[in-house]
C-alpha cells in the first residue's frame, strides 16, 4: 500500500484478457497464438499477463521487443517459448538470449554470423526465426538474402532455424498491399522448402490480419492489441482512474494552467486530479479530452501539467475531494475509450496505453 498512496492507478481486468485470448485461439485455430507482450504488454503489465496466459494455456508463447524484456519474463518464472522480435546488437545480446533460452530474430548476414559465433562460444544451440522483408521497411532480409542466410545458418550445427516471419504493414487498411506482401512470403516459404527446410513455423498475421485475413494465419498469429481489447470485437481490459484532490470555485475571466491556456467564460467549479504527462496522460489532451466524474463527462481545462490536470465539474454538484475520476474506462453508463483519447491527440490507441508510465501502479482484478 505504501506504493499506492496516490490515488492514480490502472486496473486490468484479467477476465477480459482471458476472454480475448480464448477468442483469438478459437479464431486462428489450428494456428497457434504468440501473445505479444512487448512494451510491458502495451502498458498492461507483461509479467502478470504472461503468468496468466502460461498458467491457463492461453497462448503458445510470447513476443517481446528486446532481450531485456525476455529476461524479465524468464526472471518471473515464465518457461514458455519467447521470441525476441527486435534486431539484436551488440554481440553480447545473442549470448544473453541463448543463455536464457530466448528465440532470436535473424534478419541479416551479420546477425547470422553473430548468433553462430555466440552459440559456439557457449557450446549451446541457438534457436532463431528469420525475418523476411516484404514491404514494412523496418527490419528484415529480402528474399535472395534470406535464402543465403538460411544456407549459412542451417549447416552450421550451432543454430536451429525454427521459423520464418514477416510483418504486414497495413493489414487494417490496405488488403491489396497485404496480399502482395503475403505473395512474397509464400514464394520465400516455397523456396526454403525446396532447399530442404522442414518444420518451420511460418507467421505473418498481427491482430488485424489474424481476425480479418485467414490466409495470413499460417502456423501462428502474433496477437497484441486484440488481446488487450483495443481492437473491434474484443473487450477492453484497462481502466485508468484517479480521484479529485482539490476543488476550487473560480470567477469569470480566471485563467487555468500554464500559459493562461484556458479562460473561464463564467463562474466555474474546477477539480484538480493527480495525473499528468509524467504519468502518460499527454499534453495533447489539453482542452480536448473528457474525464468521467459522477457518471458525467467533464472537460479537461487548460494545459495538462506534469503531475496534475484540471477538470470542469461545474455540472457535477456532488463532486468533491475524493470523488472518482475515470480517464479510460467506464463509470456508470458512460465510457471513455483509449480510441477516443487517441483521436483527441491525433495518434493511435497503441500509443495511448503504452505511454502510461511505470509510476502508475497496475492492479489486477478478477
Amino acid at each position: 500500500m505504501a506504493n499506492m498512496l496516490r490515488p492514480t492507478l490502472v486496473e486490468i481486468r484479467l477476465a477480459a484478457v482471458r476472454g480475448n485470448l480464448l477468442k483469438l485461439k478459437k479464431t486462428v485455430a489450428p494456428a497457434r497464438v504468440l501473445f505479444v507482450v512487448k512494451a510491458n504488454a502495451y502498458g498492461h503489465g507483461a509479467v502478470e499477463l504472461a503468468r496468466l496466459a502460461e498458467r491457463e494455456n492461453l497462448a503458445w508463447g510470447f513476443g517481446v521487443s528486446s532481450v531485456e524484456e525476455g529476461l524479465t519474463l524468464r526472471g518471473a518464472g515464465i518457461i514458455s517459448p519467447v521470441l525476441v522480435l527486435g534486431s539484436l546488437y551488440p554481440f553480447e545480446s545473442f549470448v544473453e538470449a541463448i543463455n536464457a533460452d530466448l528465440m532470436v530474430t535473424i534478419a541479416s548476414h551479420d546477425a547470422a554470423r553473430q548468433v553462430i559465433a555466440a552459440a559456439r562460444s557457449l557450446g549451446k544451440k541457438a534457436v532463431c526465426h528469420m525475418k523476411l522483408e516484404t514491404g514494412m521497411g523496418r527490419i528484415g532480409a529480402r528474399r535472395p538474402s534470406l535464402l543465403k542466410i538460411y544456407d549459412e545458418l542451417a549447416p552450421s550445427g550451432a543454430v536451429a532455424v525454427a521459423g520464418m516471419y514477416t510483418h504486414l504493414s497495413s493489414a487494417d487498411s490496405d488488403p491489396e498491399y497485404s496480399a502482395e506482401q503475403l505473395a512474397i512470403f509464400n514464394e520465400a516459404a516455397a523456396e526454403l522448402k525446396a532447399r530442404g527446410a522442414r518444420g518451420l513455423t511460418l507467421h505473418a498475421a498481427n491482430s488485424s490480419a489474424a481476425t480479418d485475413h485467414p490466409e495470413s494465419r499460417f502456423d501462428m498469429a502474433r496477437c497484441g492489441i486484440a488481446a488487450y481489447g483495443l481492437a473491434q470485437g474484443f473487450e477492453p481490459a484497462m481502466t485508468l482512474k484517479t480521484r479529485i484532490v482539490f476543488i476550487k470555485n473560480v470567477r469569470e475571466g480566471a485563467f487555468i494552467s500554464y500559459n493562461k491556456s484556458f479562460r473561464a467564460d463564467r463562474p466555474m467549479k474546477i477539480a484538480t486530479i493527480p495525473i499528468g504527462y509524467g504519468d502518460g496522460y499527454v499534453r495533447a489532451y489539453s482542452n480536448k479530452a473528457d474525464v468521467l466524474i459522477g457518471g458525467r463527462r467533464c472537460r479537461v481545462l487548460g494545459n495538462v501539467t506534469m503531475d496534475m490536470t484540471m477538470v470542469d465539474v461545474t455540472a457535477v454538484r456532488e463532486a468533491s475531494v475524493g470523488s472518482e475520476a475515470v480517464l479510460i474506462g467506464r463509470q456508470g453508463s458512460a465510457e471513455i475509450t483509449a480510441g477516443e483519447l487517441a483521436a483527441r491527440a491525433g495518434t493511435i490507441t497503441y500509443e495511448v496505453v503504452t505511454l502510461i508510465s511505470a509510476r502508475v501502479p497496475r492492479v489486477y482484478l478478477e
